[in-house]
């Protein structure tokens, strides 16, 4: 185990995020991480499902006493401490749920006893061809879109959650990425075998995606309270699928879809743009290079180099692998930290926020974390 001054790490760590991790003033690389509610049942040796319900009275137990022994290992707590409130203080009113994008697409959400998948329904390009003109209809009428996503009690339940706290719907400000939103709803091998049965249909379904994006990103620009010329920007992707894609097959799909949202959600240099594909997608880096991402999350077998190549000025989160991580093996651990910390170090480069490259899942131990801090105090100094 590698030594680690820890009060010496967490105050190198606050100069190290300074202007998204470029600060010249950072002494080491940045720490992204900061475990997960999920990792308390392996760490705690307690039972439970990591990704499905857990109770709000049990979640802040663990959370607690997993914080205690985060304090002692890392330092730091890390996890949330929301204590459940008696029914009588509890809100009487909250922002209610509305409809998922999925489900423009006649797609089903599905709890299976652990998590929520998205279930598509559309069976061949005939069902597609209907489902895109009907979707097409919709988007191209705002107020039958609204009518469509939001509840029909929406407007006195938001109405009285901001006459009570102050409170509105936030912004629509990040979604699954086109092209894992589009396997879920058609079917993985249906949408590549499009590309080159019917190429129009194939760049008409990227198109009508990007429509609904916006529908939804302009729709909750008003309800949040802001006009279409005056709002926060910013917009992520969470497109693990991409992959799947060559890079003729994503310029025509996937591509389109960034180019679109991101014009209109975030078009200045300084805006926040984030893609998210925890997967061996290190052939479509060219062209996600030029939407100058402020932020990127790749898959493990992309490497710091690999990315810097052609992002010079993206922020970087990752890229140890994820089970590397949570097979606790230090040595493993101290071999791709050193790894990530001496690209980012390359021609002083920077930008590297050490974390995983991808998910941080239970069996993630804390002592695992405090191997990376160190490895970082060893071989991430500038």
């Amino acid at each position: 185990m590698l030594d680690l001054d820890i009060e010496q790490f967490w105050r190198d760590e606050e100069l190290a995020h300074k202007e998204n991790c470029f600060s010249k003033e950072a002494p080491q690389v940045a720490l992204g991480i900061r475990m997960s509610d999920e990792c308390v049942f392996a760490e705690l040796g307690e039972e439970g499902q990591p990704w499905g319900y857990t109770p709000a009275e049990r979640r802040y137990e663990l959370n607690c006493r997993y914080n205690e022994k985060a304090r002692r290992i890392v330092g730091r707590p890390l996890l949330a401490e929301n204590k459940p409130l008696p029914p009588d203080q509890a809100p009487k009113f909250t922002i209610p749920g509305y409809r998922q994008i999925g489900e423009v697409f006649g797609g089903k959400y599905v709890f299976d006893g652990n998590t929520t998948w998205l279930r598509g329904t559309l069976r061949g390009e005939e069902d597609l061809k209907k489902k895109l003109k009907e979707v097409h209809a919709l988007t191209s009428d705002p107020a039958a879109f609204r009518a469509f996503v939001l509840p029909k009690d929406w407007d006195e339940r938001c109405r009285a959650v901001y006459e009570l706290y102050g409170k509105r719907p936030d912004r629509f400000g990040g979604i699954r990425g086109p092209v894992t939103l589009a396997t879920s709803i058609y079917g993985t091998e249906d949408l590549l075998f499009l590309y080159y049965d019917n190429p129009e249909l194939f760049v008409e379904f990227a198109d009508t995606i990007g429509d609904v994006v916006l529908a939804y990103v302009k729709l909750f620009i008003r309800e949040s309270g802001y006009t279409e010329e005056n709002f926060p920007h910013g917009f992520g992707f969470n497109d693990d699928d991409s992959n799947l894609m060559t890079p003729e097959m994503y310029h025509n799909f996937g591509y389109r879809v960034l180019k679109r949202v991101f014009e209109f959600a975030c078009p200045n240099p300084k805006d926040w743009r984030y893609q998210h594909s925890d997967s061996a997608m290190g052939h479509l880096i060219p062209q996600l290079a030029e939407f100058n991402l402020t932020g990127c999350n790749f898959g493990p077998t992309v490497t710091v180099r690999e990315i810097r190549k052609y992002m010079p000025k993206t922020r970087i989160d990752g890229q140890l692998a994820p089970f590397t991580f949570m097979r606790n093996n230090e040595a493993d651990i101290i071999a791709e930290v050193r790894r990530d910390c001496e690209a980012a170090k390359e021609n002083d480069a920077r930008g590297l926020n050490l974390t995983t490259a991808g998910s941080i899942n239970n069996g993630s131990l804390l002592t695992s974390m405090r191997c990376v801090m160190a490895a970082i105090q060893k071989y991430g100094r500038y």
